[in-house]
C-alpha cells in the first residue's frame, strides 16, 4: 500500500523559501502572484494493512514538525 503525506507550514509561520519563489516569479515577469507557500510531499510504500493511525504517528514523531507544520495523509 502507498500513502502520500503533504506537509505545509502553518498559517502565520514565515516562509522564506516561499517568499523567495514569489519574488523570483515577479522578477521573471509573472505578475499577480501575491503569495507562495512551499511545502513537501513524502511518499511512503507501506506493508498492506498499515492503518492511518500508524501513519499519523509517523508524522507526529518524525515527518512533520507539528509546532510549525501541518500534515495531511492521502492513502493511494
Amino acid at each position: 500500500m502507498k500513502a502520500r503525506v503533504h506537509v505545509m507550514l502553518k498559517t502565520g509561520v514565515l516562509d522564506p523559501q516561499g517568499e523567495a519563489v514569489r519574488h523570483a516569479l515577479g522578477a521573471m515577469g509573472f505578475d499577480g502572484v501575491d503569495a507562495v507557500r512551499q511545502g513537501k510531499v513524502i511518499e511512503l510504500d507501506l506493508a498492506d494493512g498499515t492503518d492511518e493511525a500508524t501513519i499519523a504517528e509517523m508524522c507526529e514523531k518524525l515527518l512533520a514538525n507539528t509546532v510549525i507544520e501541518t500534515y495531511k495523509i492521502e492513502l493511494l
